[in-house]
């Protein structure tokens, strides 16, 4: 008892640098999640009403589901102490969590677990209790346990740290009569009765009849609205990307030459894709090139094609991409580096249907769709005399503008998941989406590579994730305070510290004035994390920052004897 006891305040403790608040955004963080700060009375009156409209047991079901929920996400914070910690000590994560969140106050009486053997067994008694006090205070004593969005959460966060479903009964609770509630947690197979409680997991029917007929709108919604259809690989709800896909629509019925306009990574070539399946020629070719990536001396045969013979290196003679795109769909990717002499030949091309093989004196007719994209402005090329004006105004009888990323924040969500799904399926890995605070991230980026940029970041995110838990912003950024604003956390009281970043501007300016030296200001924080963890390691380490074998390294040459120069021996490198 007295073992978890410590082990109950050390976590504590711990658990108090990660809450953080935001008072530029006005938002509460708790590691990566997002947190309220609710009226406990508000609460209770939202619990109310469900009973009073949904009756007492779909009502219990309901709670004890959110409560479930709740448990699950706070398990994947214990799943990231547990790198550092014993089994009992990143377990005890989930009861501080609930006395931190102001819930109840948690104390352990007994604590039995073998990850590894599957084997638990727990028992805890809850004190100040919000949910069984405002019960009674509403409905009277009752004959029955009725703390149940606080059990849903000890299920739902020991279910998820043990990898196997566990059942908590609450034994004595102040909805009965009880000076405090009791609860009892064990393997659900260990229970007679677990088909009596498992029911309350479940979703109830008129939840599911809801779904089905919200599915079935959502059907109807897509059948009046069939033309507007998109591609299976086109995401986007904003404004500016539905204008853009509106107007290809629009020209995919048609012939038209169609000049794409967009940042690099914006999707251009996702957009000339597009086109080409809405129209006729979608059973044709569809090839694609980027100017960019010819060599000029290889532009002219790799477009037009090549005689055996032309030039030094001509084995053979073969089709260039317009032959080869015959009937179908060319796509021109960064037409703005074509050279010069191309572009003449394009331009022939474009007005006659014809061209002629390096080499070669002898037309050809093709019949192809040219879709042109450029992430520069073409009209300022043609004013620095870098573009044919008048192959500009052939290939720009119809422009398409896609907006860059940072103007579509209402996509981003949407194809961060539809990325997150793909990449998961490539790695092979469960993922439980993105943590709050990267979901923000995601949102206030900038993203000067666009589209391009997001998905690569999403797979960065999926690779480094450990499976089964959410993707972070550490996964996602690898400097996390570019895309997060300042906060503050919670003093050793359990206070706001609003003057961090003052203290920490005088400690600067008493290392910069010679009062103190950097080696005494790491043996302080040291020695701090080291005293408020009373004595656990894992606990200080997480602290500062530090891996545990980090901390005990730099602990080790801190207690050190000064070497024959003076130095405190904590200056070494970290392992």
């Amino acid at each position: 008892m007295a073992k978890l006891h410590s082990i109950a305040r050390a976590t504590r403790d711990d658990l108090r640098a990660r809450v953080h608040f935001c008072a530029e955004t006005g938002q509460i963080w708790l590691h990566e999640h997002r947190m309220l700060l609710v009226h406990a009375e508000a609460q209770a009156m939202l619990r109310k009403e469900l009973i009073d409209t949904l009756g007492m047991d779909r009502a219990r079901g309901l709670l004890t589901r959110m409560g479930y929920a709740s448990g699950l996400r706070d398990a994947e914070l214990a799943r990231t102490r547990s790198q550092d910690s014993s089994d009992v000590e990143a377990f005890m994560t989930g009861p501080q969590l609930h006395t931190l969140e102001g819930i109840v106050h948690v104390t352990p009486v007994q604590l039995q677990l073998d990850r590894m053997a599957g084997r638990f067994y727990g028992e805890f008694l809850w004190e100040n209790s919000w949910e069984g006090q405002w019960h009674r205070r509403h409905y009277g004593q009752h004959d029955e346990p009725m703390c149940w969005t606080q059990i849903g959460y000890a299920c739902g966060y020991t279910s998820a740290f043990m990898g196997r479903p566990i059942l908590y009964k609450e034994v004595e609770c102040v909805g009965m009569g009880h000076p405090n509630c009791r609860i009892i947690g064990k393997p659900v197979e260990e229970w007679d009765d677990a088909a009596e409680h498992e029911r309350f997991f479940r979703p109830e029917p008129i939840a599911e009849q809801l779904i089905e007929l919200q599915t079935q709108v959502v059907q109807l919604r897509s059948t009046i609205g069939e033309q507007q259809k998109l591609p299976a690989d086109m995401i986007g709800t904003s404004p500016g990307f539905r204008q853009a896909f509106e107007l290809l629509r629009q020209a995919g019925g048609s012939q038209i030459t169609v000049l794409l306009s967009g940042e690099t990574g914006s999707g251009k070539e996702l957009f000339a894709r597009a086109l080409h399946a809405m129209g006729t020629r979608r059973d044709k070719p569809f090839i694609a090139v980027n100017c960019a990536a010819i060599p000029n001396e290889l532009v002219e045969s790799e477009l037009f094609g090549v005689e055996r013979g032309a030039y030094t290196g001509a084995q053979a003679a073969r089709p260039g991409r317009f032959e080869r795109a015959d009937g179908g769909t060319l796509f021109l990717d960064e037409i703005g580096d074509l050279p010069l002499t191309a572009q003449s030949k394009l331009l022939r091309v474009l007005q006659e249907g014809e061209i002629e093989r390096l080499g070669d004196h002898r037309t050809r007719r093709v019949n192809v769709r040219v879709v042109a994209a450029s992430n520069t402005e073409l009209l300022g090329l043609v004013k620095e005399g870098r573009f044919r004006s008048d192959l500009y105004y052939r290939l720009n009888p119809f422009q398409i503008q896609i907006p860059p990323l940072r103007e579509r924040k209402e996509d981003i969500s949407l194809l961060a998941k539809r990325f997150l799904e793909k990449h998961s399926a490539i790695h092979g890995k469960k993922l439980r989406g993105f943590t709050d605070k990267a979901k923000r991230a995601l949102l206030t980026y900038p993203w000067p590579g666009n589209i391009r940029e997001l998905q690569n970041m999403v797979e960065r995110g999926v690779i480094l994730a450990p499976n089964g838990s959410s993707v972070e912003v550490s996964h996602l950024f690898t400097r996390c305070g570019d895309v997060q604003p300042a906060e503050f956390g919670l003093d050793g009281d359990g206070n706001l510290d609003l003057h961090r970043w003052a203290a920490g501007k005088e400690l600067c300016e008493a290392v910069f004035n010679g009062v103190m030296t950097l080696d005494q200001v790491e043996a302080m924080l040291i020695e701090t994390a080291v005293d408020k963890a009373h004595g656990n390691l894992s606990a200080a380490s997480r602290m500062l920052g530090l891996r545990r074998p980090q901390l005990a390294y730099r602990l080790k040459r801190l207690h050190e004897p000064a070497d024959a120069e003076g130095h405190d021996g904590i200056d070494g490198p970290a392992p």
